[in-house]
């Protein structure tokens, strides 16, 4: 059989810097996306990983907004916003492959460690900003964590390390079947168990450490994380920038990127190489066929030696 692509879609496949987050929007960019994903669907199974940072903030606006009953939980959120979006890349990845190759999109929860490290110390903004005073009265009613953001203060989660999939068997078998499939979005929906029974839990995993463990478990041929630039680069928008062709996942980890940029894509890449021996690429959206065939991108693999630099 062949083995299956994992492609994790960046926030700007749903939503490009500075773009009103609407329905309009969104679909625009996820028709550009499709047909990406389609010219590369044409000569490999792909199952499809994908963000959904700004659709989870904007439910969580509107609930706050809506006064007439309690929020709504997290990871109940997370599964209106991903199933959202799945319905939306279905449709137009479906608009373009041919109709007898089906397309499904599995909500996937994704097991976490209740005393991860992560939940002594929230760092993942949710929601809308808050003056202090209410900022103060959440945190006391509710039980929140708060940061402050500038002027003002958000609510902050934990981001705890993905475990395992739940619905990895399902998944492989509609892989194994030839089926598109669309899961693990938003780094998938957190749980636990308490005794033999999951729960929901307050938190965000990062989306590109649990398409690592999409990709992992369903032993994939590529893992392929796509953003809206070109390559992985050093000191990016400084005076010695400079973008990596292809790196050993050992050098590549040695040059510690921030969290809140390419460090979860890197240790995502670095995971997937060193557990399967396969290559990853990081890689720009519209370049994914460039991307799949080593044409563009950085390349993280064991069959590298350091840090290879783009001429």
């Amino acid at each position: 059989m062949d083995r299956p692509i994992v492609i994790a879609l960046g926030g700007n496949a749903l939503l490009r810097r500075g773009q009103e987050l609407n329905a309009e929007n969104q679909r625009d960019n996820i028709r550009q996306a499709a047909q990406q994903l389609a010219a590369v669907h044409k000569n490999h199974k792909i199952v499809i990983a994908h963000g959904n940072g700004p659709q989870v903030g904007l439910l969580a606006l509107m609930d706050h907004e809506y006064q007439a009953v309690d929020p709504y939980p997290l990871d109940v959120i997370g599964a209106e916003t991903v199933g959202m979006i799945g319905y939306m890349i279905e449709q137009e990845l479906g608009n373009i492959i041919p109709a007898d190759d089906h397309i499904v999109t599995v909500l996937t929860q994704v097991l976490v460690d209740p005393k991860d490290p992560a939940f002594e110390t929230p760092s993942k903004p949710v929601g809308p900003i808050y003056a202090r005073n209410e900022a103060e009265r959440l945190a006391v009613e509710k039980g929140w964590c708060i940061a402050s953001d500038g002027n003002y203060f958000r609510r902050v989660v934990a981001s705890p390390e993905p475990k395992r999939i739940i619905e990895i068997e399902a998944i492989r078998l509609l892989v194994e079947e030839g089926m598109v499939v669309i899961c693990a979005g938003g780094g998938g929906l957190p749980v636990a168990y308490n005794g033999n029974k999951l729960f929901g839990v307050e938190a965000v995993i990062d989306k590109d450490l649990a398409a690592g463990l999409l990709a992992r478990s369903l032993n994939a041929g590529m893992f392929i994380m796509l953003t809206d630039v070109d390559y992985v680069y050093i000191d990016w928008g400084g005076p010695q920038q400079r973008a990596i062709s292809a790196a050993h996942p050992d050098a590549i980890e040695e040059l510690h990127f921030e969290s809140g940029s390419m460090g979860p894509k890197v240790k995502g890449a670095c995971r997937f190489v060193r557990e399967t021996g396969r290559r990853s690429i990081i890689g720009r959206l519209r370049h994914v066929q460039d991307v799949v065939e080593g044409r563009s991108g950085t390349l993280i693999s064991n069959e590298i030696d350091g840090i290879v630099f783009k001429d």
